[in-house]
């Protein structure tokens, strides 16, 4: 197998496709000439992103699906095979965010979460894997989160749903070692996307805690989308295991290296 992946004339599956950073990885694919499956619940934004990708001479089929909905999932794999006739990458790029502390947020939340987060990333692959396994040469790119590398107060189920996205997707790598499909996990940090506005939160959030969560939200979620998935797309034709997307979130990765039990004081203190 080659050193370099060539993404050109293969077919890639991307769910989130409709905004943000599974938008972006569309357009860098796109611009490889790599055929795609559009996924998204949201039909507009897909018709948006088929826009952006069209002047390519690719093959493109679009899928509104909740991928929270166990047999929406059973059945994608087969329309997509009969729009392309083959499967060689999956980015299981869609997610959602919670705000709360644990004792905030409503079981009926935390599992939302985790249906979208996590138990829809699993069943994506084992939807898929049968057909990636006929490629000559396959992966599969899981996004967790920079919250899968630390775990700030108040992200209890993002960050639980975010290290359950890294452990599986490193025991899957060790497990189709030396197989055609290569794994590749994801953590973008400060990627300027919706999900913050997006976020569901707990019941008693005020307007004036919306508004600042908001306000913190722009100030850190600075990177462009483009820029992001860029980033992914290359760290794919390199065939890298993780990929710790923007300067801020590899730093702050370090320091939980240097500091695992601490580090969020440390953090704290860089803040102020």
């Amino acid at each position: 197998m080659p050193s370099r992946m060539t993404l050109h004339d293969r077919t890639a599956v991307i769910t989130g496709a409709g905004s943000g950073i599974g938008r972006a990885i569309a357009q860098a694919l796109a611009r490889r000439g790599c055929h795609l499956a559009l996924v998204d619940i949201s039909e507009p934004g897909l018709a948006e992103t088929v826009q952006l990708v069209d002047g390519a001479s690719i093959r493109i089929s679009r899928h509104r699906l909740d991928v929270a909905d166990r047999a929406a999932v059973a059945t994608l794999p087969r329309a997509v095979v009969a729009e392309h006739g083959r499967v060689d990458l999956t980015f299981n790029n869609a997610g959602v965010a919670l705000a709360g502390t644990f004792d905030q947020v409503s079981e009926a939340d935390f599992d939302w979460l985790f249906e979208i987060n996590f138990a829809a990333v699993v069943r994506l692959t084992r939807a898929f894997l049968p057909h990636l396994k006929s490629s000559d040469d396959a992966r599969i790119v899981n996004m967790s989160s920079l919250f899968g590398l630390v775990s700030p107060p108040g992200q209890t189920a993002y960050a639980a749903s975010k290290f359950a996205v890294r452990g599986f997707s490193n025991a899957l790598r060790f497990e189709l070692a030396g197989s055609n499909v290569g794994v590749t996990v994801v953590h973008p940090g400060g990627v300027a996307t919706k999900i913050a506005e997006n976020a569901r939160r707990h019941a008693g959030t005020t307007n004036a805690e919306m508004a600042e969560q908001l306000e913190r939200a722009r100030r850190v979620l600075t990177m462009p989308p483009e820029r992001a998935g860029e980033i992914i797309v290359r760290a794919v034709e390199r065939r890298t295991p993780r990929v710790v997307v923007g300067g801020q979130a590899k730093m702050i990765a370090l320091i939980e290296r240097l500091a695992p039990v601490s580090y969020w004081k440390v953090l704290e203190a860089l803040a102020r």
